[in-house]
Formats: structure tokens, sequence, C-alpha cells
């Protein structure tokens, strides 16, 4: 018996028939997001009808029947998230926030027409209608979130998945499944020719190869098979989809796009032809979305900059303390349509970092060889004692708010570069000067110094022809948790 036959006896050993939690996920999941969503409705709406009543007392008391507390304007909130597929669909998280986002803008106008048709509007403020929605929409998200993280630490009710592929793809599909929560698949095992790469699928049990494929999905029970090869010639595709299709409920395959712009991607298939069309946007060619984008950074930034004034008053007293120098420290970086303009950032490094650089490059070699592959030195003997900390923490980019202020930077966008990494980019240049450089972005998210420098140009590409005010917001929130975590910052 041979090494990968040793490895797939002692895999199937550990893989059970799919259970009956598991068997009926698909069924007893949509049931507790509907219970969780009902409950998010009422409470909004009784959240609403309370405050309202405290804040103006002046015009009456209001008063919501019953019916419409408990049954109507929860019926509607949950015929709207059923349209927008939530209960239907497993995704991200954060297309799951942007969904009932829009969802609750629907349900409450409807709400509003409701009232008014129904001649009931007199007796509901403005004020209740609004609250109405803020706390829809944020209930929504918080009680289905308690559902599904609860779930997946008690390990119930997650979708079984086979996944047919073990290389770098599979480790990549596996890293986006860990991390979210708003999936909830549970991969029982993968199917390699070339057997299982523990760097990549790391301790996922391994089932056998391709052609094996029947075999195992009909000795599992599993309904739900994702392909995660996307060299794997077209012929042979096909002959595996028709092979697998009638055994599964839902089959996804990656195709050979990896890397391609293809967040807003639009489909068109033609039937007689047996093909499909892919029809991709470059969303920040569009200037209304450039429009949006300025106005979302400046509306952000105003309010942020007075939240956060005291603290970055506190941190200039200590960079002052720590060692000689100005407190800020400007350099001048590549914007938008490759205009430069002088970047702020807290002073890391002494004031005499450019000698010392040179010194250090000129009797180092191996320092040279890393720092013209990154512009970066992982361990820069030039950085002071506060320094140290302000980068591990990525504070010392703060004051590029005040950049955003003045047009010349965005919250999130692509890394903003120096004139010498220009040649870096090559074609993709021209997608960088479409926009503002932001504070954080795709590659400060994503790793920031422990990726390579192809990897950085091809995340600042993908950022801006998939921008959209969804993907600025989530890359905000990893930004904290990777901050935090203090990941790949030096």
């Amino acid at each position: 018996m041979t090494k990968n036959s040793f490895e797939i006896a002692s895999d199937l050993d550990k893989t059970r028939k799919v259970g009956f939690l598991e068997k009926y996920a698909e069924l007893i999941m949509p049931t507790l997001l509907i219970l969780a969503d009902w409950a998010s409705a009422i409470c909004a709406g009784r959240l609403a009808f309370f405050l309202r009543n405290q804040l103006i007392m002046d015009h009456g008391a209001l008063h919501v029947s019953w019916l419409n507390s408990y049954v109507v304007f929860p019926i509607i909130f949950i015929t709207f998230f059923h349209v927008a597929q939530l209960y239907q669909r497993r995704m991200q998280f954060w297309k799951v926030i942007q969904k009932i986002f829009h969802s609750c803008v629907y349900a409450n106008v409807t709400i509003i027409i409701l009232l008014y048709v129904t001649h009931i509007a007199g007796s509901t403020s403005r004020l209740y209608v609004f609250l109405m929605w803020f706390f829809s929409f944020f209930l929504t998200v918080t009680f289905r979130y308690i559902v599904k993280k609860s779930l997946e630490i008690a390990g119930v009710l997650q979708l079984p998945v086979l996944m047919i592929g073990a290389g770098k793809t599979a480790g990549l599909l596996l890293n986006a499944f860990k991390g979210d929560v708003g999936l909830g698949y549970h991969i029982i095992g993968v199917l390699d020719d070339f057997g299982a790469d523990r760097s990549n699928v790391g301790n996922v049990p391994y089932l056998g190869t391709f052609g094996d494929a029947e075999r195992i999905i009909k000795a599992t029970g599993v309904k739900n098979v994702i392909i995660a090869a996307p060299g794997m010639p077209v012929s042979e595709l096909n002959e595996l989809i028709y092979r697998i299709q009638p055994l599964v409920r839902n089959l996804s395959f990656v195709p050979d796009l990896i890397g391609l712009p293809v967040g807003g991607i639009e489909v068109d298939s033609m039937y007689n032809e047996k093909m499909m069309v892919l029809r991709l946007r470059n969303n920040l060619a569009r200037s209304y979305n450039r429009h949006i984008k300025f106005v979302f950074d400046m509306l952000l930034t105003i309010v942020g900059t007075i939240c956060i004034s005291p603290f970055l008053l506190a941190l200039a007293i200590i960079i002052r303390l720590d060692s000689r120098g100005p407190i800020i420290f400007r350099h001048k970086r590549v914007g938008r349509g490759g205009k430069t303009f002088y970047c702020y950032k807290f002073r890391t490094m002494c004031v005499d970092a450019k000698e010392k650089l040179n010194y250090y490059l000129r009797t180092n070699p191996e320092l040279r060889k890393e720092w013209e592959r990154d512009f970066k030195l992982k361990d820069d003997p030039r950085i002071t004692r506060v320094g140290k900390f302000l980068r591990k923490t990525s504070l010392d980019e703060l004051p590029q708010i005040f950049n955003v202020l003045k047009g010349e930077m965005s919250l999130v966008g692509p890394r903003p570069i120096i004139k010498d990494e220009i040649v870096r980019y090559g074609d993709y240049i021209n997608d960088y000067y479409m926009v503002r450089p932001g504070i954080t972005g795709m590659w400060q998210t994503s790793g920031r110094s422990d990726t390579t420098y192809e990897e950085r140009v091809n995340l600042d590409s993908w950022y801006v022809r998939n921008w959209s005010i969804w993907i600025d917001m989530v890359l905000l929130f990893r930004t904290f948790k990777i901050v935090l975590k203090a990941k790949g910052a030096y």
C-alpha cells in the first residue's frame, strides 16, 4: 500500500456519514434565522416606540397597534430578507450586512407607504420611522451574528461540504471559510489526484482522488461540493461536473479567473451556444463612484478627527519627550494622477535616519537586498523606542487623516508609493493613478509587510476595479482587527 493509500485509509476512518442536523442544516438554519429576524424586528419597533415617546412628549404619546408591532412589520422585514436571498444562500458576512442594510431601507419605505395608505400616518412620527430603520438594521445584524457565531462555536448546523482539489486554491478557500461567520461551512474532506498538500489544507481529511468523487459522495451523504481546481482542463472539468451533479444538491466550482477584477461581475448565458459571457466593471473609473467615495471619506474623517483629537495630542507629547526632532514626518508620495504630495506620519525614526540608512545598506548586503525588494527593513536600525510601538500598532499613520481632509488621500485605497516604486507597478500604475491612495486598504489588511510586492500591486488593482462602499466599510473594520493583532507590521 502506498503512502497516499495509508493516508486515505486513515482519513476515511475519521470521516463519518453526514448526521441528521448537518443533513437538514439548509432547512433548520433558515428557520432559526427567521425567528432571529422576527425578534429583531419586534425589538427594533419597541425600542423606536419607547425612545420616540421619551424624546418627544409635547406632541402626545405615539400609539402603534399590537398587530403592526408583532405581526405586520416583522413580516414586511422578513419578506424583503427573503427576496434578498438571506435565507436561501450562505454568503460572506460583509455581504449579509450589505443585503440587510438594503432590505431594511426597502422595508421601512414599505411601512411608511402602508401607514399612509391605511390612514394612520398622522399618529406615526418621522422620528419613530427613522429609529425603526436604525434599530432594525443594527439588531438584525447583531442577532444574526450571535446565532451564527453560537452555532459555529457549538459545531452544529454547519453546512457539510466536500472539496475537490487540495492545492493553493483550496487553501485560500479554507482560509476564507474559517474567518467568516456568515458562511458556516464544514469541510468534511478533500479529493485530489496529487494527494493532500498539508501546507494548504491543514488537517482536513484527504479522502481520495477525483475518480473517487462519486463513491465518497454516496458514502458520506454530502450534498454540497466545491471544485477548487481552476487549472483542470475544461474537458476533465465537464466530465467531473456531469458525473457528480446528479448526486448533490449544490455544486460550485472556482473558474480559472483568480486575480481578475470580478467583484462586480455580470453573467449572460447564451443557451443555444452553451456558453456564458462575463461582463466586468471598473468601478472607480466611473466619476460618480469617485464622488460618492470622496463624500464618504470626508464625512467619516471629520467625525473621526473630532473624536480622536485628544489622543493625537497625547501621542504628539510622547514623541516629543522620547527623542529630539519634529513630531510630524513628511514624506513625498505619489497620489492621484501621478501628482506628488507630502504624506504625514508621526515621526518614528531618528533625525539622521537618511545617513544611517545609507551606512547600513553600504555595509550590509543582506539589508540592501531586503530594501531593494520591499522598500522596507524588518529590523530597521533607524526606528526610535516610541517609533517601534507606533509602527507595530500602525498609530504612526494617524496624521494621514489630515491628508484626507486636504483631498490628497482616502480612508481606504491603494498604499501610497514613492516615485521609485512606479516602475514596479508596470501597466497597473494606471489603476493606481485613478484614485487617491488610502490610509488603509487591501494590502494593509492582507498581511501588510508579509506579502510580496507583486501581491501588493495586484491587491491595489483589484480594489480599484471592484470598489464599493461596502468593501471600504469591510476594510475599515478589518483594519481594526489587523492593528490589534499587529500582524505583518514593522
